[in-house]
């Protein structure tokens, strides 16, 4: 049983067409002009047709005259064709014309639809091989929290009873306080411990309360 499933597109109506008067239309190769009301020879012609309707053979044929193969094609000294390949009068100069403006006008818009795209491509490479700035984060320099040196607070001098040995006292370190353990004493020199297990021997009058 033949199939009789109607054409999806215009792609494949203009193939079709192409098969069906093979004089007429091309699908390779430079276009040949069209006879003038040729839609309606079309439409006569596959009336019956089960595969094409009026609206697909119109839009096919609007698909078929824009593109570029045909308005190259339609040119001074061009004849036109009818549906057997016979020839159906030459072009008018008005024709041709129009044929150039419209050829010129799609030829450009291509070109400023592939500039368009090409720079949309280079500002997306762009800005993927671009690093991301981070957020500086408002972190205070980590100090070693067993050195930190608190800042002056109101102390006193350690009295000759309070230095001794194992005694808490803070080291007088200029421009702040630093806590320590009294582990030895010798005479004005006394050896303190850190709380991160350093030593070092101060003057006594630096000892304070």
């Amino acid at each position: 049983m033949e199939n009789t499933e109607k054409l999806k597109n215009s792609k494949e109506v203009i193939a079709y067409i192409a098969e069906c008067f093979p004089k007429c239309f091309t699908l390779e190769g430079e276009a040949k002009p069209l006879k003038i009301g040729i839609f309606q020879d079309l439409a006569d012609r596959l009336t019956d047709d089960p595969k094409v309707s009026k609206t697909q053979i119109r839009a096919a044929l609007r698909q078929y005259t824009s593109s570029w193969r045909y308005l190259h094609g339609v040119k001074s000294g061009a004849v036109r064709v009818d549906l057997d390949g016979n020839p159906a009068g030459e072009l008018e100069e008005e024709h041709v014309e129009h044929a150039k403006t419209a050829l010129a006008e799609s030829k450009a818009k291509v070109q400023a639809r592939r500039k368009e795209q090409a720079q949309k491509a280079r500002e997306e490479s762009k800005a993927k091989a671009k690093p991301v700035a981070k957020k500086p984060q408002n972190r205070r320099p980590q100090q070693n929290k067993v050195n930190e040196v608190s800042p002056p607070a109101e102390t006193r001098a350690l009295t000759v009873e309070e230095i001794t040995i194992g005694n808490q006292v803070n080291v007088n370190m200029g421009k702040g306080n630093m806590a320590a353990t009294i582990v030895e004493i010798n005479k004005e020199d006394v050896r303190v411990q850190l709380p991160n297990g350093l030593q070092m021997v101060v003057k006594a009058e630096h000892l304070r309360a």
